[in-house]
């Protein structure tokens, strides 16, 4: 990776794109810092410290810090990343959508405006339920229609400008410039949640325990990431065989190839619905100003994630137990919407290819849904591991960080994406340099 970031600051074009890309991400950083006009800062930060469910730390992190300090990123990419998720699954289920999606490229810039127009209409209805929400208990300091108004056209603004920040990084940086702004918004928390860590384990203890203290952080955090890595590379390559053809009055023998699977077919999308359906209970709850108590203050405690192992409370492990199974589940169904089986075996088969041993048609069909099935639940496992070991250690010793196993699934997958866009793109230059002597 390193070789392949110094080799890429030689060549003059590489170079441009990624001082862009880096000038793109300081301005987005200056507008996490830009507050909103009208609001009481001091009071909305008051109450984000005395939430301890997870949702809102979570949503933290992906915004870079900027949702609690209310700026006017305080949306940030976050309706931006929705709305893909939104249209994906659109895509699959209207028809008018799907055959948009085949056209090539001209459809795919359909839909992308699309999707431009759903990130603003989430925009507007956030930024309305917190200037509401939030306003009526002291975020907006004089709240008024107006004053209300002024927020919900900041933060709207905000996260419509996050998102041409995006748009422009894809078209004239390096990478896909929605995921490189999430990163570096993840990224933006590391530094605060490790002082956070040495604050609470390392500083004022004795020489011994500070020094197994930051063993014990190096060697979780070096774990996750290397299981996060194994995760997104691992691949279950399936054989493809050719038949012959003829070509002029010659005999072409028939090609060899093979259909890469991904283990974590579904990514990190089955964590994050997983997370947000678990969070809405507690959001709701947050926005109304209401208390919960009794039963379903039992609920809320199952559904926070930072009480799953308090083993003094065994029935917040309920909440874990139902954490698994959702994950495992938008595992599924998330891989099956985006993975048709029936539609590769026919593709196959019209390109006259076959899997050695399986005959062409349902047989191939069958046999990759077999595949599928199984390569889901190893995947869907590895997710659990990656996403559990930081929940487990936050549980247990009470660090309260955002960065967590969904981040470094975001870190890494990004990141690994980024390097290979890299090498493409000077592989690509080798060519035509070639080609041009």
């Amino acid at each position: 990776m390193f070789k392949t970031l110094r080799d890429a600051f030689r060549i003059k074009d590489i170079r441009k794109k990624l001082f862009y890309t880096f000038m793109m991400l300081v301005l987005v950083r200056i507008g996490c810092q830009l507050p909103v006009p009208g609001v009481n800062r001091a009071f909305f930060q008051n109450w984000f410290d005395q939430q301890n469910n997870g949702a809102f730390s979570f949503f933290s992190a992906f915004t870079g810090g900027s949702f609690e300090r209310m700026s006017v990123f305080a949306l940030n990419i976050t309706p931006y990343i929705t709305s893909s998720i939104i249209m994906e699954l659109l895509t699959i289920a209207i028809p008018q959508l799907e055959e948009m999606h085949r056209d090539g490229e001209d459809g795919r810039k359909k839909i992308t405006a699309i999707t431009r127009y759903l990130t603003i209409g989430l925009s507007l209805f956030e930024s309305t339920a917190m200037a509401i929400g939030f306003g009526r208990s002291g975020l907006i300091s004089n709240f008024n229609f107006f004053s209300a108004l002024v927020v919900v056209v900041a933060l709207t603004a905000g996260s419509a400008f996050v998102m041409w920040i995006g748009e422009r990084i894809t078209e004239n940086g390096i990478g896909n410039g929605i995921s490189i702004v999430l990163l570096f918004n993840i990224l933006s928390r590391v530094p605060s949640d490790l002082t956070t860590l040495w604050g609470q384990f390392v500083s004022g203890k004795s020489i011994a325990k500070g020094a197994m203290a930051v063993v014990i952080i190096a060697a979780v955090i070096l774990a996750t990431i290397v299981l996060t890595i194994l995760l997104t590379d691992a691949i279950r390559r399936i054989p493809v065989q050719y038949a012959k053809k003829m070509q002029g009055r010659r005999m072409v023998s028939g090609q060899s190839s093979h259909i890469p699977l991904k283990v974590n077919t579904a990514g990190v999308i089955p964590v994050i619905f997983a997370s947000s359906l678990m969070s809405i209970p507690s959001i709701l709850m947050s926005f109304t100003g209401a208390h919960a108590s009794g039963f379903w203050g039992t609920v809320l405690g199952i559904l926070n994630q930072n009480n799953w192992f308090d083993f003094k409370h065994p029935v917040y492990m309920l909440g874990l137990v139902l954490y698994v199974a959702l994950c495992i589940f938008f595992a599924y169904f998330y891989t099956s919407i985006t993975f048709n089986p029936i539609e590769v075996a026919d593709n196959l088969k019209k390109q006259g290819g076959f899997i050695p041993g399986i005959r062409p048609g349902k047989p191939t069909t069958d046999y990759l849904q077999k595949i599928l099935n199984y390569i889901i639940f190893i995947g869907a496992v590895g997710l659990m591991i990656v996403v559990i070991i930081p929940i487990f250690f936050n549980g247990i010793f009470h660090a309260n960080v955002s960065f967590g196993g969904t981040s470094l699934i975001i870190i890494v997958g990004v990141v690994l994406d980024t390097i290979q866009q890299i090498e493409s793109q000077m592989l690509v230059r080798n060519y035509k340099g070639f080609l041009r002597d």
